[in-house]
């Protein structure tokens, strides 16, 4: 029988990892509708990855997927569908999009953004021992959203674009959703009502409906204020590891 469960958990890590893999699908159709200019269509499939990206993580623990699976390294392959569908296909929508500069201006702020999360992504520290993301964690699809939705000048776009890239570097930590362990059940119970608002959102495009905007956008603001705040809190009560939360 344990033989049987073993080899039962074992097929079940292969197709965590077949799944994980999809991701580099979802890319290829996502950048195909860009190119297409089909630019709801595209945030939709970037939506799928960012589905499948947040659930492959736990399925793989729940099972021990390293000890079942040892000589396959899902860390990688995790690694090189994000770059896929968080760096590179969303920053060739915004140049796709005309969001950020045309010429090569446009070019050298994407360029600037796709080489800082190389670094970002080659790190080997970029997770912290406490569970968070160390810099800004390459969320270019997100940004890529909210930069169509508000419909921002080409400048203002690249200033922004420019500013977090550069924080790609920052020595600031970000809460990684759901890992981090202070406020996690509260910043897991934002994400699901963010998920909830900012689907509508995307669903409704090309209609911008300015109230489910700025609710989506209020998640944001949460995720980068409390990331600082627990960076502070952290600084100045260093004997503090872990946040009661409730």
């Amino acid at each position: 029988m344990t033989v049987a469960r073993e080899a039962l958990l074992r097929s079940c890590g292969w197709l965590i990892h077949l799944y994980t893999a999809a991701g580099a699908v979802t890319a290829l159709i996502a950048l195909q509708f860009t190119v297409r200019g089909d630019f709801r269509a595209a945030f939709i499939v970037l939506a799928i990855a960012l589905f499948v990206d947040s659930t492959d993580g736990p399925l793989a623990r729940a099972i021990q997927i390293r000890r079942r699976i040892p000589r396959f390294d899902g860390a990688t392959l995790d690694n090189i569908v994000d770059y896929l569908n968080y760096v590179a296909v969303p920053i060739f929508l915004m140049l796709r999009a005309e969001l950020l500069p045309g010429g090569v201006a446009g070019l050298g702020v994407a360029s600037f953004a796709m080489i800082a999360s190389c670094y970002g992504f080659s790190r080997v520290d970029a997770k912290t021992a406490d569970l968070y993301f160390r810099g800004f964690p390459s969320y270019w699809n997100l940004v890529a959203f909210y930069l169509f939705c508000c419909q921002l000048t080409p400048l203002i776009s690249a200033v922004i674009v420019t500013t977090l890239a550069a924080m790609v570097f920052a020595p600031i930590k970000f809460i990684y959703p759901n890992r981090t362990v202070p406020l996690r059940r509260l910043t897991l119970g934002l994400c699901v009502i963010w998920a909830v608002v900012t689907l509508t959102l995307l669903f409704e495009l090309p209609v911008r409906n300015p109230i489910l905007l700025y609710s989506s956008l209020a998640f944001i603001v949460y995720y980068f204020v409390t990331s600082l705040c627990l960076q502070i809190f952290a600084i100045a009560r260093p004997e503090t590891r872990r946040i009661v939360t409730s």
